[in-house]
């Protein structure tokens, strides 16, 4: 029996979120940084005074279910009986946190009337903290994390809300931006301050027992519900495969093996028989493998439930002790978001079988490179983060979704934002035709966004996949076209491989053309008149209207139609 009336209980629930929304907004708008001001890389919740998770903001995965786990650390480092009013407390070890250095975690507590009340909790990737190459986001040349940057074990920043200028120095010396790093720190800490204040008012509205009361309630149910929804997929052990292209130049690909058992309420997911970690930054320590592990079942199975520890409890992630997947320290792990897809993406084709009508097929692979080099105009040097988000995976009864965050939720950076802070042109942002896998149902297009860079001593770190693996088809569908990197497109293009680090001139121009995403059940079932509008809008050339989905587009320019006699012919022959 609830020891919280409904009411109660769903107030104090919408409260949570408000709060943890809160705290996002709050980073959002006095962030410093591109990639948190405008591409959202960050993530916020609130926790209860058991250090257990309650309620989060709508940011990404890959944060959120490490997250858990690093206020776990912070708290182990830095025990409730010792922390005060105004204490906050950094980390960004590799181990602890989402596996790698620029995710800053931050967690502080509130107090209500001397109680302990909560924590407001928020982690933002910092745009440099050092290391080998310009954003510490390095594949080549890496053999330890040592090489990416400042390591920061759970220490105390603020004292009583007093920052510790020591402390902030070190982080100061030990990056290539630190007014954004600085900037942004300042606004992560700013938004706490928000967070606990609204811990407090709530804990005064309702009284810290029916506070703690509704928030054992919520937890319990999330776990209830999760657990009645896993109930509902087949028991059984199911299994899949797919690869990353390689972790850097003239390297083997990676192996990303997963067996999925689902017994009862109750779900296991390991990673045995994945590749060995890396001499490399392409790694994921275990946390980050957990976290998309975790986001795929929740989408899965109760994708509108909260997302909060509770849902955490019947999933088990496991991958072998020294595997690319659950690195030893001090294993790289700067660019492991870009594995993140492959491990999200490794669940959902394990329980396709099981679950048709809810998978996805695999998404375009996103770009997440990085650039340093000297601004001539503004006569500093600068880091510049970019996300080039592509095409989602196409669905049981829906097409896959055109340039948008897939497994996380994030933004492509607006044009205007690189061109005002950045010595960045923006030539070219478009999607690319015929780029998306064929299927009843088509994958989303790859997304091309090439950049030309007003700068010297120029340094990319790129950090792409899908160059040589494509992103899978389902059921039929087929499979989305690869990426490439391209320096100056064109006659003289140089091809830079996906986790190249090199240089690049003043004027040059930087192309990244994203793979398209697989395609849902067979081409030849898809409706002619669909493929005619994927023409129509320039998704789909009338050659591959022929080739990939057997319909005869006659006509030209506006007047295009679909010859329905020599389609059917056409299909006919294909489907022998």
């Amino acid at each position: 029996m609830s020891r919280v009336d409904p009411i109660t209980l769903g107030v104090v629930w919408g409260a949570l979120q408000s709060i943890a929304v809160e705290i996002g907004t709050t980073v959002h708008k006095t962030a410093y940084s591109e990639q948190a001001r405008e591409g959202q890389d960050f993530s916020v919740a609130v926790f209860d005074p058991q250090g257990r998770m309650v309620a989060q903001g709508p940011y990404s995965p890959g944060h959120m279910g490490a997250m858990s786990f690093a206020v776990k650390n912070a708290l182990a480092a830095h025990p409730v009986a010792t922390l005060k009013p105004g204490d906050a407390i950094l980390l960004n070890d590799p181990l602890l946190g989402s596996g790698h250095l620029p995710d800053f975690f931050i967690t502080q507590p509130a107090f209500h009337e001397g109680a302990l009340v909560g924590f407001a909790v928020n982690i933002l990737h910092h745009t440099d903290v050092g290391g080998q190459r310009p954003g510490s986001q390095g594949v080549e040349g890496i053999f330890d994390y040592f090489q990416e940057g400042l390591r920061i074990p759970p220490t105390k920043v603020w004292k009583e809300y007093q920052e510790q200028e020591g402390i902030v120095g070190i982080i100061a010396a030990n990056t290539r931006t630190p007014e954004k790093v600085l900037g942004d720190l300042r606004a992560q800490r700013s938004a706490l301050r928000v967070g606990e204040l609204r811990l407090q008012e709530l804990a005064a509205r309702y009284g810290r027992e029916t506070l703690f009361a509704a928030m054992d309630e919520i937890l319990a149910r999330t776990e209830a519900n999760l657990r009645a929804a896993i109930r509902r997929v087949p028991d059984g052990v199911y299994t899949f495969e797919d690869f990353m292209d390689d972790w850097g130049p003239g390297t083997d690909p990676l192996r990303v093996a997963v067996t999925v058992t689902v017994a009862g309420d109750a779900m296991t997911i390991d990673y045995e028989g994945s590749s060995p970690q890396t001499a490399s930054g392409m790694n994921s320590y275990i946390n980050y493998t957990r976290s998309y592990s975790y986001a795929a079942v929740k989408c899965l199975t109760d994708p509108f439930g909260p997302m909060n520890e509770g849902a955490l409890r019947p999933v088990t992630v496991k991958a072998p002790e020294g595997s690319f997947l659950n690195p030893r320290p001090p294993a790289g792990g700067g660019p492991r978001a870009i594995i993140c897809y492959r491990t999200f993406e490794s669940v959902l084709g394990a329980l396709a079988p099981a679950l048709p009508e809810r998978v996805t097929a695999a998404a375009s692979h996103m770009a997440n490179p990085t650039f340093g080099g000297w601004d001539r105009a503004k006569q500093r040097r600068f880091v510049a983060y970019e996300l080039v988000l592509s095409g989602t995976g196409a669905r049981a009864t829906k097409d896959g979704c055109e340039a948008m965050s897939w497994a996380f939720n994030a933004s492509n950076i607006p044009v205007e934002a690189q061109e005002a802070n950045q010595p960045i042109v923006v030539e070219r942002f478009e999607l690319v035709r015929d780029s998306a896998g064929a299927g009843r149902f088509r994958g989303g297009c790859g997304v091309r966004r090439d950049m030309s860079f007003l700068a010297d001593e120029g340094k990319l770190t790129n950090l792409s996949d899908r160059q040589k693996f494509a992103p899978y088809g389902l059921f039929g569908g087929k499979a989305g076209r690869l990426s490439r990197t391209v320096i100056n497109p064109g006659p003289e293009a140089q091809i830079v491989h996906g986790k190249q680090s090199r240089e690049f001139a003043y004027g040059d121009v930087i192309s990244f053309e994203q793979s398209g995403a697989g395609g849902y059940g067979d081409p030849l079932e898809r409706d002619p008149e669909r493929v005619l509008e994927d023409v129509l809008d320039d998704y789909v050339s009338v050659e591959a209207a022929r080739r990939e989905y057997g319909v005869v587009i006659a006509g030209t320019g506006a007047d295009l139609r679909v010859d329905e006699a020599a389609t059917g012919e056409l299909r006919r022959t294909m489907g022998r």
